[in-house]
């Protein structure tokens, strides 16, 4: 029997969030009335190969400060199809990154999620030097691969393509040990409709509220998807803001997704997919973060085929800031694409990943799917590269 089918037969899965801890028995409920169950209960298989380490707390000792001088490596964060899972790549010079796990997922979407697959992994720097990681709880292969008996979670025809229900929602203080809570978005705020979908999740840092802020991709049922925000909790376990919309379109018959905001001195640039004519990606800019986005008609990518998932990180000792997006059309399987740019206005492409003339190469994986890039030092690099390599 499969583990959403136990589940159901042990827990009333009913709360406001659920939070996953290691250490724990498959079913247990605690005093803050959240569900904790165990990853190593859910995967037969991850003894196996090494893993991030899901931890019900963290421990503050871990915590460290870390000096924007010395964020000369790169975290390269994104999933995979074919597992449904999470994966780590690292990089000192931003164009050759290569798998710390050697092509194995750190985190596995059985053991996690309530649909038993992440994808979408974003991953961000808070102020205080925590990592924060946020994921999509969806599988969309699900039935195919016997996970369940039905194509979606629920019916197709009301809630659409890849419907879901929850966000993942992870921190750390050293990129190893990790908390980790689904956050079921409709449970929490009814007031916001009937959500068919939360995609997408990504975190950037409100210095006006002095909160996370998490943004994401959604709908009303069946109906063209649009993007929205809100506010995390400080231990990243929950949302706390009903959800607001971001970002408008001026057709609101097309779909947009897959939100990508930095701020860039003082105006924020977020990068956006519209299913337009033409379609792949945009950009708008504001003065403020989740509100004021303008409307710009130019198409940022030169892909003739679809991408999507863009997401933005700046090359260290340069002014040169660096577009990733997920070619999930290209030939022969999918791909990451990226542009380079100085002035947010033209953009130069520099290939895809192992491409004959592309810098950008992948050393020891392929077909990463929607990804993202985090400054980090060359210590944190060496403690990731150190845990995944140990005997």
């Amino acid at each position: 029997m499969i583990l959403k089918h136990k589940l159901k037969q042990f827990c009333q899965l009913s709360l406001a969030s659920l939070v996953i801890t290691a250490g724990l028995s498959a079913c247990s409920v605690n005093s803050s009335t959240s569900v904790a169950l165990d990853p190593a209960s859910t995967q037969p298989n991850q003894h196996a190969i090494q893993t991030l380490n899901l931890v019900k707390q963290l421990d503050p000792d871990t915590q460290q400060i870390t000096d924007k001088s010395d964020l000369t490596a790169y975290l390269l964060v994104y999933f995979k199809d074919e597992t449904h899972s999470a994966y780590f790549a690292t990089s000192t010079d931003g164009y050759r990154f290569t798998d710390v796990n050697n092509g194995e997922p750190v985190l596995i979407g059985k053991a996690v999620a309530e649909q038993l697959g992440v994808r979408d992994p974003h991953i961000y720097r808070g102020p205080d030097n925590a990592f924060y990681m946020a994921l999509t709880d969806l599988h969309i292969f699900a039935k195919r691969e016997g996970l369940r008996a039905t194509e979606w979670e629920r019916d197709g025809d009301k809630y659409g393509w890849g419907n879901n229900k929850n966000l993942i929602l992870m921190k750390s203080y050293n990129l190893i040990d990790w908390t980790l809570a689904r956050v079921p978005v409709n449970q929490l705020f009814p007031q916001a409709g009937d959500l068919g979908s939360v995609w997408a999740p990504q975190t950037i840092y409100d210095d006006t509220t002095n909160q996370l802020m998490v943004y994401f991709t959604t709908r009303q049922k069946n109906e063209p998807n649009y993007m929205v925000y809100s506010y995390a909790n400080s231990d990243f376990t929950t949302l706390t803001t009903t959800p607001k919309q971001i970002f408008y379109y001026p057709n609101p018959k097309i779909n947009t997704i897959d939100a990508d905001i930095t701020k860039i001195g003082d105006k924020y640039h977020m990068f956006y997919v519209a299913h337009d004519n033409p379609g792949n990606l945009r950009q708008a800019i504001s003065d403020k973060i989740n509100a004021d986005y303008q409307f710009d008609p130019t198409k940022v990518d030169s892909e003739k085929v679809a991408a999507e998932a863009p997401n933005l990180w700046h090359r260290h000792g340069t002014d040169t800031y660096v577009l990733m997006y997920d070619v999930f059309h290209a030939k022969p399987r999918n791909n990451m694409g990226f542009a380079e740019t100085t002035d947010f206005k033209t953009f130069k492409n520099i290939g895809r990943f192992n491409e004959p003339d592309s810098p950008m190469k992948a050393t020891n994986f392929e077909g990463p799917k929607h990804g993202a890039v985090l400054p980090i030092s060359i210590k944190e690099l060496d403690r990731l590269t150190q845990y995944f390599n140990q005997p």
